[in-house]
């Protein structure tokens, strides 16, 4: 797994031994990031340029990381695993992004007061848990979303996101066996 454009790019990231995370598929994330940065959800430029990102369920923290490497002003990362807590710190201070990040020892679905709100949001939760809804919900709920702010989903390709509360859906798209879900979050 790599960073896979900007300032970081090619650079690789650490990921865990075991079943502690699934990383996103590089080209996956390639084509996010391609989204993001040229599709309909861009129409003033790059959603990640100068934003303020969450990356909820961080695992290594791929999409964090990616975002920082492409001109995201700072990322906070919300992870409560052990054994993918030490691969993400380990992978900010590999990529010396230590003065932009921030590492909080949490759980997405029952996050703590937002230190910051972002304008973009990227939720990995563990496949086949339901735990989408529920953390858009408490993510929601907890202020760690800005008014109009973008969050971006990974689930199975199967799975189904329950309506929340505050989101309208904008687009799915399929990669493999995951789906990223769009959502525009309406304070």
């Amino acid at each position: 797994m790599r960073i896979i454009a900007g300032r970081h790019r090619g650079r690789t990231l650490l990921a865990p031994e075991g079943d502690a995370v699934r990383p996103t598929s590089d080209r996956a994330r390639e084509a996010l990031f391609n989204i993001l940065a040229h599709g309909d959800l861009a129409s003033s430029g790059p959603a990640y340029a100068d934003a303020t990102v969450l990356d909820a369920f961080a695992g290594t923290g791929a999409f964090g990381l990616e975002a920082l490497s492409r001109g995201a002003t700072a990322a906070i990362f919300l992870e409560k695993s052990r054994p993918a807590l030490a691969a993400l710190r380990r992978n900010i201070q590999t990529l010396g992004e230590d003065a932009r990040s921030r590492v909080i020892v949490a759980d997405a679905t029952a996050p703590p007061q937002a230190p910051a709100a972002a304008t973009l949001a990227f939720l990995d939760p563990p496949y086949n848990k339901g735990l989408a809804a529920p953390a858009l919900a408490g993510l929601a709920a907890a202020g760690w979303l800005a008014p109009d702010a973008l969050a971006i989903v990974e689930v199975p390709a199967a799975e189904a996101i329950a309506p929340t509360a505050g989101f309208t859906l904008l687009d799915e798209r399929r990669y493999g066996i995951a789906k990223l879900v769009f959502l525009r979050y309406a304070k």
